[in-house]
């Protein structure tokens, strides 16, 4: 057994109210996932990640690749031991990342060469090599390895990057059914395996899109992700990518947007059937000083927040907003305090985290 989905309510606009079971956690979506790239939620304790409520974070394949290592993390008795997270995790298959290396990597049909961005140190992945680092993670769902396509890039580019992807979604769904349960920490899962994800390429061409998507479903994954946006593309390309592949995703699994987006574009795309969505964009963006809030996007660094007694956003009650004002947390960034980054990121996440709170119980009451 994998997972487990149960589509609660589906509105008129194919929004979906649903329960994502998983081994660590059920989730409730629509969810958003905050970001945990190298074993954390940068600058934020895992404690207040979950009295924020995050049911369920991501983890990067690739950088937990190069330190501490999967086989030390498999050791350890896999990532949630290690990074003391008892809740639901996704690991990425490293692609992405690979793929932003540039000029450090060649691709072959048989999987990447690439040099490592810390020492640069020479290694392959091949798309069994991913699957086996994320079953030495033990992620509740782990994703395919792909092949991104940047922005922009012609038709050929998109044909050669979409062969790739369904070659190697191929690759990854025998390695994992192969290799999924070889895991040293069995107790944890209670008796459920480990979840694999396909992902949809075919840049910004809708019917490259659609046969992905397609080709994808023929061979039945537990859940589908839509990867390769937010690369630079303008919103209205991402939208319609979007909307072109889910209404071929089966409706009985889930369906994940990777790496998106703004406040208002995470609730849009979760009114119209996406059940999961992660992005870097509310810790990223508070590590620079920049907070959304119910009043729109706040630069905190701003000289005018100077003597500002009010909170970050009069409108949210999280313990950043019920403490502290515009003026202190202006203060910290101009003194480089690590606490600025810190508090910054937990209102923003639990401003991202609201927003779906307040969406889940939309669609749940839609007519």
């Amino acid at each position: 057994m994998t997972l487990d989905f149960t589509v609660l309510k589906t509105t008129a606009s194919g929004g979906r109210r649903a329960r994502l079971g998983l081994p660590h956690q059920t989730v409730e979506t629509p969810v958003f996932m905050p970001v945990g790239t190298a074993g954390t939620v940068k600058a934020v304790a895992q404690d207040i990640v979950e009295s924020l409520g995050a049911e369920i974070i991501l983890g990067n394949t690739y950088h937990l690749y190069l330190r501490p290592g999967h086989e030390a993390i498999r050791r350890m008795g896999g990532l949630h031991r290690f990074i003391s997270w008892p809740r639901a995790l996704l690991t990425d298959s490293g692609g992405f990342q690979v793929f932003s290396l540039s000029g450090l990597r060649k691709v072959t049909d048989e999987g990447v060469r690439f040099r490592s961005h810390l020492d640069g140190s020479s290694h392959f992945f091949t798309p069994e090599h991913s699957m086996d680092v994320q079953i030495a993670l033990g992620a509740d769902i782990c994703m395919a390895f792909d092949e991104c396509t940047e922005y922009p890039a012609d038709r050929q580019r998109a044909q050669e990057s979409l062969r790739l992807t369904m070659a190697w979604a191929r690759r990854s769904l025998d390695q994992m059914r192969a290799h999924g349960k070889e895991v040293v920490w069995r107790d944890q899962f209670e008796g459920r395996t480990q979840s694999l994800f396909g992902i949809v390429q075919g840049g910004t061409y809708a019917d490259l899109r659609r046969e992905s998507a397609e080709r994808l479903v023929e061979m039945d994954f537990d859940g589908y992700a839509i990867g390769g946006l937010s690369v630079g593309e303008p919103r209205n390309l991402t939208l319609d990518m979007i909307a072109e592949v889910l209404p071929l995703l089966p409706p009985g699994k889930p369906r994940y947007v990777m790496g998106v987006g703004y406040p208002d574009e995470i609730e849009q795309y979760a009114r119209m059937g996406v059940d999961m969505m992660d992005c870097v964009l509310p810790t990223r963006a508070a590590r620079h000083g920049l907070l959304f809030t119910s009043e729109g996007r706040l630069n905190i660094k701003n000289k005018r927040y100077a003597e500002d007694q009010g909170p970050p956003d009069p409108a949210c009650t999280c313990m950043v907003c019920r403490r502290y004002s515009r003026a202190y947390l202006r203060h910290l960034m101009q003194c480089g305090e690590a606490l600025s980054g810190t508090l910054n990121t937990i209102h923003n996440l639990a401003y991202y985290l609201g927003i779906m709170e307040r969406v889940r119980k939309s669609l749940a009451s839609a007519e």
